[in-house]
This record gives C-alpha cells, sequence and structure tokens, in this order.
C-alpha cells in the first residue's frame, strides 16, 4: 500500500456539442484554448481541495499531446496558476492512459515521503487533430480536462494498493501522430504529407491487439496481487470506443460495477480515466473506503491497471 489519498478533484467539458447518430461529442470552442482547459481543471481541483497553489510542490502533467514542444505543458499550466517558483513540474506520457501513470508516480513520492501536496492533471483537445477522412476517429473523440489534488493520507488503509503497466511494442504504429516533432519538424512541413500532423487510427487492428493482450495483462495482476473481483466497488477504464462493454465482459467485470459512457461522452484522450473518476466521486458513487480501479489501453500498444482506495 503506498499511502495517498485524493482531496479534491475539478474537470473541464466544452459547452459545445455535435451529434453523431444517437452519440454526444463535446468540442473545444475555437476561441478556448487547451491551456484555458487544463488550468480550469486544476483551479476547480485546488479549490474542492480548500488550499492554493502556494500549498502544492508538485504539479504532474497527464496530457497525451501537449500545448507546445518546449516548455513542458506543467510548467504552463504552473505558470496560468502563480508566478512563483516554489514547486516541481514535469510532464508524464503514457497517452490515453497518462493520468494513470501519473496517479502511480505521484503514489511513490507521497509515500516515500519526497513530496506532500501533488497537483495532477489531464486533457487533451483530439478533435484538433482528428482527420475527418478517417470518420471512425472523426466521430469518437471529445475534449475535456480533469485534475486532481493528492496528498499523504494519515490513514494507512488508503492509498495505491498496487498497479501494473506493459507495452506491446508490435502494435506501436496502430495510432500515431507521426508530424510535429524530430520525424518530421515544422519547417518541413510544406515537403511532408499532411496527414502526418493528423491523428492516424488503424482501428481493427488496434482493437484485435487489445484482445489478444488485455485478458492475460488483468488475470496476471489480478493473482499477483491478490484483488477479488468482488472487493471492487467501480472499474473506470479508459473510454476507448464502442468495444469497451465486449471487452469488459471478456474480462468478466460486473456492468453494475464498471463506467461505460463512451456512447454519451465518447473517447477523451488522457481525460477519460479522470474525468469518469471524477463523475463517480460526484454522484457519491464511491467514497471513502471503496476499492476502484483505473485501467485501459493507450498507443504503444500500452496496458494500464492501478488499484486505488478511496
Amino acid at each position: 500500500m503506498r499511502s495517498c489519498e485524493i482531496v479534491g478533484w475539478g474537470s473541464v467539458l466544452p459547452q459545445q456539442t455535435v451529434r453523431f447518430g444517437d452519440e454526444v461529442r463535446y468540442r473545444i470552442a475555437e476561441d478556448v484554448s487547451h491551456l484555458d482547459m487544463l488550468a480550469g481543471a486544476c483551479e476547480r481541483a485546488l479549490a474542492r481541495a480548500g488550499i492554493g497553489i502556494e500549498d502544492v510542490d508538485l504539479v504532474l502533467g497527464a496530457s497525451a499531446a501537449g500545448i507546445q514542444p518546449i516548455p513542458c505543458t506543467a510548467a504552463l499550466v504552473l505558470e496560468r496558476l502563480t508566478l512563483e517558483g516554489h514547486a516541481a513540474a514535469f510532464d508524464v506520457n503514457s497517452t490515453c492512459t497518462s493520468f494513470i501513470t501519473a496517479l502511480d508516480i505521484a503514489s511513490r513520492y507521497l509515500d516515500s515521503g519526497d513530496h506532500d501536496t501533488i497537483l495532477v492533471f489531464s486533457g487533451d483537445v483530439g478533435t484538433r487533430f482528428l482527420n475527418p477522412a478517417q470518420r471512425e476517429s472523426y466521430e469518437l473523440f471529445s475534449d475535456a480536462a480533469a485534475a486532481v489534488v493528492l496528498r499523504r493520507s494519515d490513514d494507512p488503509s488508503r492509498g495505491v494498493i498496487a498497479s501494473a503497466q506493459q507495452t506491446w511494442p508490435a502494435y506501436a504504429h496502430d495510432t500515431e501522430i507521426r508530424g510535429g516533432l524530430s520525424r518530421s519538424p515544422a519547417q518541413l512541413y510544406a515537403e511532408a504529407d499532411p496527414g502526418d500532423y493528423l491523428f492516424d487510427m488503424d482501428g481493427r487492428r488496434a482493437l484485435l491487439g487489445m484482445m489478444r493482450v488485455l485478458p492475460g495483462f488483468f488475470e496476471r495482476f489480478h493473482e499477483r496481487h491478490g484483488i477479488d473481483y468482488d472487493d471492487v466497488a467501480l472499474w473506470v477504464p479508459h473510454q476507448a470506443s464502442a468495444a469497451l462493454g465486449p471487452m469488459l465482459d471478456r474480462l468478466g467485470i460486473p456492468a453494475e460495477r464498471r463506467v461505460d459512457e463512451v456512447a454519451a461522452f465518447g473517447n477523451m484522450v488522457s481525460a477519460s480515466v479522470p474525468f469518469m473518476l471524477t463523475r463517480a466521486l460526484e454522484a457519491g458513487r464511491v467514497g471513502a473506503g471503496d476499492i476502484v480501479i483505473l485501467c485501459g489501453t493507450a498507443a504503444g500498444l500500452t496496458a494500464n491497471v492501478l488499484a486505488l482506495r478511496l
């Protein structure tokens, strides 16, 4: 057990929506920036925790795609919140599961005593990278941001029980954005394929890869750490696609104890897991003492799972 607790949370969801049949997707307005959303979620999390940014000693950015290559997104969010240099700030990136990775890292810092209060934020404006010609992805993604404030807990029973992360590089190019950094820098844009600067997904191959690796990954996690399915109050998976429900069925996760909101919200990239977690906390679906499992797959192909006692 790595002692920590969530003492504040916040989220930002754009007001602008589009519909694809019965499904709703949220799209950031033209006059709103990625940074606006991230800072807004952080401000709400800090307010709910009843603290100011001066009480935070580490800011962890956990977005799949940042605001700019340099400096890190965490530094830019911290700049929006304060100009005082009192906290560390850096980014963690495992694309769609970045929040889970960041929460895992934060729990280790708190448990070791290196930090006392950590602000973790996630969020993406994936719709600004979408290719309208790829209908599958164009109709899947939404924009959102979410943040939590973590502190070391006085209750030793609260915190991260166990975590695991694994990457299968054979599937590394199933979902990607190739352009924009050293592989295809901006000064070469005129000579590059414009499609390299847009999100590109082989949905069928990504799904098959996920179906191959996830059952064994989850089985090993539960066996190693002795976490019985009946111990878990709620599974909060990355809202990857409409295939989420059948995949969770295959894993044996009960429908009444899992979050499946793909139809209502779509894939929010790095914000999916924390946004759905904050919704569950707001609604009282889970509370102090409950075990929640945060999990999902991400580009890479990476699988991530973390068991947290609230």
